[in-house]
């Protein structure tokens, strides 16, 4: 398979996370690690290397700018931030003629969270009204067509895990050589990183609402409801964990996966206290955090799964966000300085590091 060199959803989750403890201009950062400086002098020229002279964010390497869920989390991470009229230009191309968010369902509704944080830096009221109505016509989409009543939950894979590879059996059917995860059985499947940016949605929705002077208590209320089926079906207190998915039989998958575990921290759907004992609980390679482990039994340390094990450079910073947030310092220390070391041997930001070895790896579908 192959890895995509300068994926821009793989590196710009650093350089939101390297603002703790630092000195920050608009270009420039300054630690103690010249290291780290490095990898963030990296970031800021990955971003404009990937910027179309239409001003379009393209996710990296190999990709185009089609991707709902990647132009999302680089505007949420850097671009709303230090190129916020190219964050609002990819905001509005992946939608349907700025009447709904676009692209794989499954995690669009991510794109209602960035286009609520551009809102916070620019000001803009116009543009407030614009994505109030998009974001209420996208809820109202998916609601009925991909909301489990019995559960509380939404159904669809987990975010930007489009690949099969990040599921075991069920979801994975033996045989089927498809490595798209929606050939297998995985519309029915609820998520713990989805349903936690659908929480989050919700808020953001609700924040819109009350700010252009309309009561949001409708979204904040579905938002308590989900928070409350999130920790019913997904957080153990008795491990200090949070299960990765649910599959279509009702079956919970006990893996952890890092991205859900950082959404769920940041976004308070579990408390610090509890979130820095689940944190401590996440298993951490020589090179980082896998984006879901224990490895599944189809794969091993010389077969590494693509979406399971495998070192995603915009899990990791997640994650390390998520590890500030609550306080657990020597773990965000050791994920941000683990990315920018990987940078410096690479030479730049690739889509995915072998966990075994640090180098970049496609991994296996």
């Amino acid at each position: 398979m192959k890895n995509h060199r300068s994926s821009i959803t793989c590196c710009l989750v650093l350089i939101i996370s390297l603002f703790i403890g630092s000195s920050l201009s608009a270009q420039t950062l300054t630690t103690s690690n010249r290291t780290i400086d490095q990898a963030f002098d990296i970031a800021i020229r990955t971003i404009d290397k990937n910027t179309t002279p239409e001003g379009i964010i393209l996710a990296g390497g190999a990709y185009g700018g089609e991707w709902t869920r990647d132009c999302a989390i680089n505007s949420i991470n850097a671009l709303n931030l230090l190129r916020p009229q190219v964050a609002e230009n990819s905001l509005w191309s992946v939608t349907n003629d700025r009447r709904s968010v676009g692209h794989q369902y499954w995690d669009k509704i991510i794109w209602v969270i960035a286009a609520w944080e551009h809102y916070m830096v620019t000001n803009d009221e116009n543009y407030l009204r614009q994505i109030y109505q998009c974001a209420r016509t996208t809820f109202a989409e998916l609601e009925a067509q991909h909301y489990n009543a019995q559960y509380g939950l939404f159904m669809g894979p987990a975010v930007f895990q489009d690949g099969i590879a990040g599921y075991d059996e069920p979801v994975y059917q033996k045989g089927n050589e498809s490595t798209y995860v929606l050939d297998h059985d995985a519309d029915r499947i609820m998520c713990l990183s989805t349903n936690c940016i659908y929480y989050k949605a919700y808020d953001c929705i609700a924040a819109m609402a009350w700010k252009l002077g309309i009561t949001g208590e409708i979204y904040n209320s579905k938002a308590k409801s989900l928070k409350k089926a999130i920790r019913k079906h997904f957080y153990n207190s008795k491990t200090n964990s949070l299960c990765y998915y649910i599959d279509q039989n009702g079956t919970k998958h006990q893996y952890t996966e890092a991205l859900g575990v950082a959404f769920a921290t940041l976004y308070e759907l579990v408390s610090k206290k509890e979130a820095q004992k689940i944190i401590r609980n996440v298993y951490s390679s020589k090179y980082g955090v896998p984006v879901v482990y224990p490895s599944f039994p189809r794969y091993s340390e010389s077969k590494p799964g693509r979406h399971n094990v495998m070192v995603w450079p915009h899990v990791n910073m997640f994650f390390a966000w998520a590890c500030a947030y609550v306080d657990v310092i020597d773990r965000y220390y050791a994920e941000i300085t683990n990315l920018a070391q990987l940078v410096k041997s690479s030479g730049g930001f690739y889509e995915i590091y072998d966990p075994a070895t640090g180098k970049p790896s496609g991994g296996w579908q």
